[in-house]
């Protein structure tokens, strides 16, 4: 996938088919005949997928929110404040996002802010922004719960995803920029359920927890992962910031048997376009910037096309 086409559209175009194929793709379409598939299938029914990068996913996750918890009530000071800014062992840690909205409406530059956010900017930028929301993000976890729960209910015909456009987040992050420049108001500040959920799992739970479930419902009852996918104005930062990370999803098209179960438990299935047959360009590419490093793609590929890898250190993870 192209760095264009990429950004293209994690800001909300929709996928398109490659308009030039590469030799080596071009021969691996074309020999991906029912008894090449079948022999791929037939391989990786010895191989059956788990888990492993859910799991250590989840345990990254649940602790590092637990160390901001344990931090405080002990005061031990090796984590301070909450996931839109902090301090970790006395470095300035900002959300790039939020704090650039406090600055619009504030009409100032505050450097530790601007400290907080370049220390932020670097870390993500290498490891690949958009990391931050599955491996990170309060939220994530308990939208990923809530997806479950969904997918039960609409299996059994009781609700049904409704698609929206994902173009929406790129208007709502330009939309919450210019209020806070013009009101001087930071109302994202306000809804953002990733501080409400650090701030309670830190400091207690709050009324601010009601929006929070309201956003749950929603999402179980009427648009899968809504809040992540069409709204989050913090993972499409993230996701321009790790744009270029040498930390990325790799696809392997000799290896694919096009089965598509990778997009159905992908967050963000449009990532994951180039997997239908015939949308490859190379016989290996890059999963674009929009993708969150979740693993999910990994665990559950049965033929093993897609894995972690460090651009230059092929599968060292």
């Amino acid at each position: 996938m192209g760095f264009l086409d990429g950004m293209a559209m994690m800001f909300g175009r929709a996928p398109r088919k490659p308009t030039e194929i590469s030799e080596a793709a071009e021969i691996l379409h074309g020999r991906k005949r029912r008894t090449h598939v079948t022999q791929l299938l037939e391989e990786a029914r010895a191989h059956p997928p788990g888990s492993t990068w859910r799991n250590r996913r989840w345990a990254v996750l649940i602790s590092v929110n637990l160390l901001f918890t344990l931090s405080f009530w002990l005061d031990i000071q090796i984590v301070e404040g909450s996931m839109t800014a902090s301090r970790f062992l006395g470095f300035h840690l900002a959300d790039i996002y939020s704090s650039l909205l406090v600055m619009l409406a504030q009409r100032h530059v505050a450097v530790n802010l601007v400290i907080g956010m370049v220390t932020v900017l670097v870390m993500w930028g290498v490891i690949g922004g958009r990391a931050f929301c599955s491996w990170v993000c309060p939220y994530h976890f308990v939208a990923e719960l809530a997806e479950k729960l969904h997918m039960r209910l609409a299996e059994r015909g009781i609700v049904q995803d409704h698609v929206l456009h994902r173009g929406v987040r790129t208007v709502l992050w330009v939309g919450f920029a210019l209020l806070a420049l013009l009101t001087g108001h930071t109302l994202f500040l306000t809804l953002n359920p990733i501080g409400i959920l650090s701030r309670a799992v830190v400091y207690g739970p709050s009324l601010a927890l009601l929006w929070v479930l309201l956003l749950l419902a929603f999402e179980i009852v009427y648009s899968r992962r809504a809040w992540c996918r069409y709204v989050c104005p913090i993972g499409l930062t993230y996701g321009v910031i790790g744009a270029g990370a040498p930390v990325r999803v790799v696809y392997s098209l000799e290896r694919c048997a096009h089965e598509g179960d990778c997009r159905k438990v992908c967050e963000v299935p449009h990532v994951l376009d180039l997997t239908i047959k015939g949308r490859a360009e190379d016989a290996n590419v890059d999963i674009g910037p929009d993708c969150t490093r979740c693993g999910m793609c990994v665990d559950i590929c049965p033929t093993d096309s897609l894995n972690y890898e460090i651009k230059g250190l092929r599968n060292l993870l």
